[in-house]
């Protein structure tokens, strides 16, 4: 006798058999008992997870000599016949092939006035029936809302939203789920010890997870990893046969990421180029590693969950949960999704996967806005994430700003901050307590031309006037030389810095267009004084000083409220 591959030779012979679809067996069970049957029944699901299947148990329970019953006894010339696919009365039509009107009415509605020659009923089995022409529903509509009585009708598919809902109204739906892969797990171990196959549960875990909730496509793989082994089985095996990613490979790249060792996940990356693997699986097996870890730190009773866990990776899992937050673990997951859509297009595979990893590693780095909202009206300062070695970047001192009376009403920063210019060197600056407070001009000036001689000779040297006071310095500019004042505006940031290492106190800077004097000009002054004074006291409040120093930003206008 030829040989029977394994997806064959377990067929399930009866609704016991049926694994992971209890909800539809059990149904159908009790409407066999009760006698509740429909004439149309639509049993839809992923492929392999027993569509075709119930339907020729359920056509077997409907034509055994003993039935109808929800146990047929599997020895009767009908129970065999089905089962070999040979019963003159139960016709099995694949839909893909019989795809017009033509072959509908000559297969089925010509046959439907003919009794059954030996059975009960005549079962009309039709596989993949939303790949039917509209005409061949049209055709099958009738048929299907008032059949015969001796008449059954029982539709597969796979894609349950291509059939009319005429034809499911008139037809009881049964959807099959995919199976989870601890119950595939289960079943394979009674099939290898069934053939007497040696092969240890992490590998049987291998294949139920590669299975992807189909218990026809695990029993195949199954079948090729025997064919290569042999009567033992071990992980590596599995793995290379069916092309999956080592979960050594992922613990590692995992705990590199962890570790922030850049040149480790590069490593890792060649690794994976060395042992042929494809780099988008590389990407799906870290995303679900990442969704693994994300579910045992919302639920760490999790790791006992043959399908979150393998046998011996328990501790390593748990322990990788503990160095990741639920946030860092959410942003890899889509960097991850987004670096398999990237490399399914790319060129150089290899580049994304390594900037992927990269990537993640400094996202790692961020501080979520809630930390530094809740410290930023506190006396203590957020502590940055620690970079790991080799990484340090030095940190520049910020000097504590002077204590400033806070007077009613506070005043707000009212329009968006933007990033400042890099200030200079602060050992640049000359000592603060060497300054006139009014006479920092040329210090100032001496500071703009050392640290930007660029800027100085094209803008600042071209002022027709520059102002220093107490707390401020103005440029004029003439009408003409608006894009001079507007490059004033722009270097704000890095002017006013300058002007407090100069000076030891915060200092406004302004661009301004000279114009003729006029009546309001007074008015415009006293404005623009009480402005000063609010900046003033806006820069002198803890908690914009506390933001001003964590975020690399100006203030560019304040209002009273």
């Amino acid at each position: 006798m030829s040989y029977q591959v394994l997806a064959r030779k377990w067929r399930p012979q009866k609704f016991d058999d049926i694994v992971g679809q209890q909800a539809v067996t059990r149904t159908l069970r009790n409407a066999l008992g009760s006698g509740r049957l429909a004439q149309s029944f639509v049993f839809a699901g992923p492929r392999g997870v027993g569509k075709t299947t119930t339907a020729r148990i359920l056509a077997r329970a409907l034509s055994c000599t003993n039935g109808p019953t929800a146990e047929p006894c599997g020895t009767c010339e009908a129970c065999i016949e089905i089962a070999e696919g040979r019963d003159i009365d139960v016709l099995e039509i694949d839909a893909a092939t019989h795809t017009q009107v033509e072959n509908i009415r000559e297969v089925i509605v010509s046959n439907l006035a003919i009794a059954p020659v030996r059975n009960r009923y005549k079962v009309f089995i039709i596989d993949e029936v939303h790949q039917l022409s509209g005409h061949s529903f049209n055709a099958l509509l009738k048929s299907i809302e008032e059949p015969p009585p001796h008449v059954v009708f029982m539709m597969a598919t796979t894609e349950l939203e291509k059939i009319p809902e005429t034809v499911l109204s008139r037809s009881q739906v049964y959807e099959l789920r995919p199976i989870g892969s601890g119950a595939i797990a289960a079943q394979l171990r009674r099939i290898v010890d069934a053939e007497g196959i040696e092969v240890g549960q992490d590998s049987l875990q291998l294949i139920a997870r590669a299975a992807e909730g189909s218990m026809r496509d695990a029993q195949s793989k199954l079948d090729q990893v025997i064919a290569f082994t042999g009567g033992s089985i071990a992980a590596d095996d599995v793995a290379t046969v069916l092309g999956l990613v080592g979960r050594d490979l992922l613990f590692d790249t995992l705990e590199a990421v962890a570790n922030e060792d850049a040149a480790a996940s590069f490593a890792l990356v060649a690794r994976a180029m060395e042992m042929g693997y494809d780099l988008r699986a590389v990407c799906r097996e870290l995303s679900r590693m990442v969704r693994d870890l994300l579910v045992v730190s919302v639920d760490a009773s999790r790791l006992a969950d043959p399908e979150i866990a393998g046998e011996g990776e328990g501790d390593r899992l748990k322990a990788l949960a503990a160095r990741y937050s639920r946030e860092d673990l959410l942003r890899a997951f889509d960097l991850l999704t987004k670096a398999e859509a990237d490399i399914r297009a790319a060129a150089q595979p290899r580049y994304h996967l390594e900037m992927a990893l990269l990537r993640w590693i400094h996202l790692r780095k961020l501080v979520s806005i809630e930390d530094l909202i809740a410290n930023a009206g506190g006396s203590e300062r957020p502590a940055p994430r620690q970079p790991a070695p080799g990484n340090t970047v030095p940190r520049t001192p910020v000097p504590p700003p002077a204590p400033t009376p806070t007077p009613t009403p506070a005043p707000r920063p009212a329009a968006p901050v933007r990033p400042a210019p890099a200030s200079p060197p602060a050992s640049a600056a000359p000592a603060a307590a060497s300054v006139d407070p009014n006479g920092y001009k040329d210090a100032l000036l001496a500071q703009i031309k050392s640290g930007k001689p660029v800027f100085y000779n094209t803008v600042v040297a071209q002022a027709q006037k520059i102002e220093t006071a107490v707390d401020r310095v103005t440029f004029t500019f003439s009408p003409s030389q608006r894009t001079l004042r507007d490059s004033v505006e722009q270097n704000r940031g890095w002017l006013e810095s300058l002007g407090q290492q100069v000076t030891g106190r915060r200092i406004a800077v302004a661009g301004v267009i000279a114009g003729p004097p006029d009546a309001a000009a007074p008015a415009a002054a006293a404005a623009a004084d009480k402005k000063s004074a609010l900046r003033q006291q806006a820069l002198a409040d803890a908690g914009v000083q506390t933001m001003l120093e964590i975020f690399p930003a100006e203030i560019r206008d304040v209002e009273e409220m």
